[in-house]
């Protein structure tokens, strides 16, 4: 795997916690999902890192090594795609391909729907057409369903072996980046970096977002990731896009990047 460097971003008043990697291509911003974190791009990012792109995955508020970032006034997905602008700022890119994956493809359709001068090409990874508003009317609704589990006393160990048993076709870097989604105490147990009214009120976030109002707003080529054969949300999508096409990934699992990372990487590729 290409070096990797661990480093932090200034987005105004704060720090974001990030990985990167060298190259002299087109830029790549990579961007995780609800409480994921950016280790789950390793695999992908040292692909593009290859065909010669730099790259750049950052753990968002809450999660990975930015949990204890503060959150602010502002709507936290707003407030994320304002982060990666600012990432961007500091980093010096002006066009780079952006990619987000689940909560971090609705983060990144705000991005490129709010700063369309910014953004030369976007990646959503099965996310960017989650539109919770069409299965909840209310925040306790959502969150009855889509709360994260308790993990009361699992160890890391178990954890580790729970992941080998669901996913088995995963690398071993997959796997560990999956299973620093969350944190290890002292006394070995496990529990998420992202704190659980954190969560809620990112759901929440999700909740009033209205991603059928930013479809038209996105102005740059885009490539739709569908974790199975067909996804009729991510076909609507892109059709409301002025220039956007659905690649389906037949089998595969919502962390795309992490089961499939080459051909991922192929396809950021393919925009740069």
């Amino acid at each position: 795997m290409a070096a990797v460097e661990e480093t932090w971003l200034d987005v105004g008043g704060a720090a974001l916690a990030a990985r990167s990697w060298p190259g002299p291509g087109r830029p790549v911003l990579a961007v995780h999902g609800l409480s994921s974190n950016a280790r789950l791009w390793d695999e992908t990012a040292a692909a593009l890192a290859r065909r010669g792109h730099p790259v750049v995955a950052v753990d968002l508020r809450g999660h990975g090594r930015s949990h204890q970032v503060p959150d602010t006034a502002v709507d936290p997905t707003v407030q994320a795609a304002q982060d990666l602008a600012a990432v961007c700022a500091a980093l010096g890119w002006e066009a780079p391909v952006v990619a987000g994956q689940s909560w971090g493809g609705n983060v990144v359709l705000q991005l490129a729907a709010d700063r369309p001068e910014l953004v030369h090409g976007l990646v959503l990874v099965d996310g960017g057409w989650l539109v919770l508003a069409d299965r909840w009317a209310t925040l306790d609704e959502a969150w009855e369903v889509l709360a994260p589990p308790q993990f009361d006393g699992l160890r890391a160990d178990d954890l580790r072996a729970r992941l080998r048993e669901v996913h088995p076709s995963w690398s071993e870097a997959a796997l560990a980046a999956t299973a620093n989604n969350l944190q290890v105490r002292d006394d070995g147990t496990i529990a998420p970096w992202l704190d659980r009214d954190r969560h809620r009120t990112i759901v929440g976030s999700l909740l009033a977002q209205r991603p059928r109002d930013l479809y038209p707003r996105v102005t740059c080529p885009a490539v739709l990731l569908v974790a199975g054969a067909a996804n009729p949300a991510a076909d609507e999508a892109a059709a409301a896009m002025p220039n956007a096409r659905v690649v389906p990934f037949v089998g595969g699992d919502h962390d795309l990047h992490a089961q499939h990372p080459d051909r991922v990487a192929a396809l950021v590729h393919d925009l740069a």
